[in-house]
């Protein structure tokens, strides 16, 4: 069909909405309520537009016809946006300098663009209360532009309805059922709602107090680790290209701040593999419970425990590459420096807000009494730590990580991504079954960004069925083929955010599929760029299991480096 926005002659598909049309030739419509791939809601109505016949139309949501003129800038379109703006403003707190979007904030931006320099409308504001009880995330409710974007994310996108719309007309707010807090819900705390809100109504609980106290006593031995898909976006917060890959600056900065040491959550996810490929061979060799989840993502860990407790057999009982390393640090790496664990911090910086939850859960500890990770800060947060610190990032020099939990393979980056710990749990796997590498160790099949991806490889004599799915609206399938018995996988990996840990709760702000794209890219591109990449070729490892570990899946190896799960209520 052929349409014109703007006096100027553009093709379009039957189905499509004026606004894709507009997107794909580079016209700009502003949109609040908008996501990419959900059916368009037009709540906000922020992006109208106006057709040949006068009428304002929500362009998210009107679908084009031929012949169609729509113009996307006219006085009436501006003034009707303008509004729009004035109305939200009216309703919301003054506090842009001190809040955690300031900067990054869609609102904001509109503010500017659309010349809102006073206050036309002046009344009554929706009231609300902080809900600050989650470890993981936070809400605002007076911030809320009931956009409903968190809504449907938390619903359409994650599957968990944690929150939603409640109350009617000037009184309707996004809050949990009863307006209880999330902590007492069924959040996975995933963070998703913090990537989807435009403005400052959800964000991260930080621990940046705890992590500053800890930095500047020096009676406290502080170790940092640093998660995979954090080197491929932490560039995004100081004007770097989306994927631009900054694994040296990290520990350059991190020393410049004042940590006495920093490893590498690589390293761990190398560990990670070397137990979950033993796991997976002894369950496939033993008759153990198929198909077996992996257990990494600790935002999908909580959503089995509140949604599907009986399917616990099923799940790996690996620990994240998170608390693997928080593990060795405070029993390995504390023995062999003769450091009293109790000296020791562990900060983690990870892409996934629910890695915060996971640092508090005393299963995980090897005491069961202190936490083995002692405080988790976003890929965000450390930002913000390397400005309060007066730190350039960009112009920090390539250093390396600390041994002896710092070597990594290109296995263990794989981590970052959706499919890249099926990959290179697979790599080790066929390895430890027939004693030779793949003789093509890049399992293209399972790359991507796409929720479900499904794949078969012979290892052997054995052809096994995989499969790698994220975003936790695309695993119901699955899970109710395990509990009916029609399951034919062998091993399936799930990551709660979609397209995985580079696509995380705490990840740089603003998202978008071409960002996200970007790391995935940069993420492979790590890979790559290693000499090893295969875990069982890691020396660090090798020697950890020689001097104190004994085997994977040994009586030691359980003790520290595996867990259990338990059931939690599903509201």
């Amino acid at each position: 069909m052929n349409i014109k926005i703007n006096n100027n002659a553009y093709w379009a598909n039957p189905g499509e909405t004026i606004l894709q049309v507009a997107q794909r030739e580079g016209i700009k419509i502003p949109t609040l309520c908008y996501i990419a791939d959900l059916t368009p809601s037009g709540a906000c109505r922020i992006c109208m537009v106006e057709l040949s016949s006068g009428q304002l139309v929500p362009s998210c949501a009107y679908p084009v016809s031929d012949g169609m003129e729509v113009l996307s800038n006219s006085k009436k379109v501006r003034r009707s946006r303008k509004s729009i703006i004035e109305l939200l403003i009216a309703n919301h707190p003054q506090d842009c300098l001190v809040c955690v979007r300031n900067g990054c904030c869609d609102l904001q931006d509109l503010a500017a663009e659309y010349g809102v320099r006073s206050y036309r409308y002046v009344g009554e504001k929706r009231s609300g209360k902080l809900d600050l009880a989650s470890p993981a995330v936070e809400r605002d409710p007076e911030k809320c532009i009931l956009c409903g974007r968190c809504v449907r994310m938390c619903h359409e996108v994650q599957n968990v309805g944690a929150i939603d719309f409640v109350d009617r007309g000037f009184y309707s707010n996004v809050a949990p059922a009863m307006n209880r807090s999330l902590n007492t819900t069924a959040c996975v705390y995933c963070g998703q709602c913090i990537v989807a809100c435009p403005v400052g109504a959800l964000r991260e609980k930080s621990y940046l107090k705890q992590a500053w106290e800890a930095i500047n006593d020096p009676d406290v031995h502080v170790i940092a680790q640093v998660a995979p898909a954090v080197r491929v976006a932490i560039g995004e917060e100081f004007g770097m290209a989306p994927g631009t890959i900054t694994t040296g600056k990290i520990p350059a900065a991190l020393r410049r701040i004042g940590v006495d040491e920093i490893f590498d959550t690589n390293f761990a996810a190398d560990l990670t593999i070397m137990e979950e490929a033993n796991e997976l061979i002894d369950r496939l060799k033993n008759g153990g419970k198929l198909p077996m989840f992996t257990s990494c993502s600790p935002g999908w860990i909580k959503y089995v425990e509140h949604f599907y407790p009986e399917l616990f057999d099923n799940i790996s009982t690996c620990k994240s590459p998170q608390g693997m390393q928080g593990a060795m640090i405070k029993s390995y790496y504390a023995q062999k420096k003769g450091i009293d664990p109790a000296k020791i911090f562990v900060l983690s910086i990870m892409p996934c807000t629910a890695k915060k939850f996971e640092a508090g859960r005393p299963e995980l500890s090897v005491t069961h009494t202190a936490p083995d990770v002692d405080v988790v800060i976003s890929t965000r947060e450390f930002a913000r730590m390397m400005r309060l610190a007066g730190i350039d990032f960009t112009r920090m020099p390539d250093e390396g990580f600390d041994d002896p939990l710092g070597e990594a393979t290109g296995a263990g980056a794989l981590f970052g991504t959706s499919g890249g710990v099926m990959e290179a749990a697979l790599r080790t796997a066929h390895f430890m079954i027939t004693g030779k590498d793949m003789d093509r160790i890049d399992f293209t099949s399972i790359r991507g960004l796409e929720g479900v991806k499904e794949s078969s490889i012979k290892i052997g004599n054995a052809t096994l069925k995989v499969a790698a799915v994220s975003g936790l609206h695309n695993i119901d399938k699955f899970l109710e083929d395990v509990k009916s018995g029609k399951s034919e996988f062998h091993f399936i990996e799930v990551m709660a955010c979609p397209g995985g840990c580079i696509n995380g709760g705490g990840q740089p702000l603003p998202s978008s599929p071409e960002k996200i794209k970007k790391r995935m890219e940069a993420i492979y591109e790590v890979d790559r760029s290693l000499p090893k990449r295969c875990s069982h070729y890691n020396d660090s490892i090798n020697a950890l299991y020689d001097t104190f570990l004994g085997k994977p899946g040994g009586k030691k190896s359980h003790e520290l480096l595996h867990t259990h799960y338990f059931k939690r209520e599903s509201i």
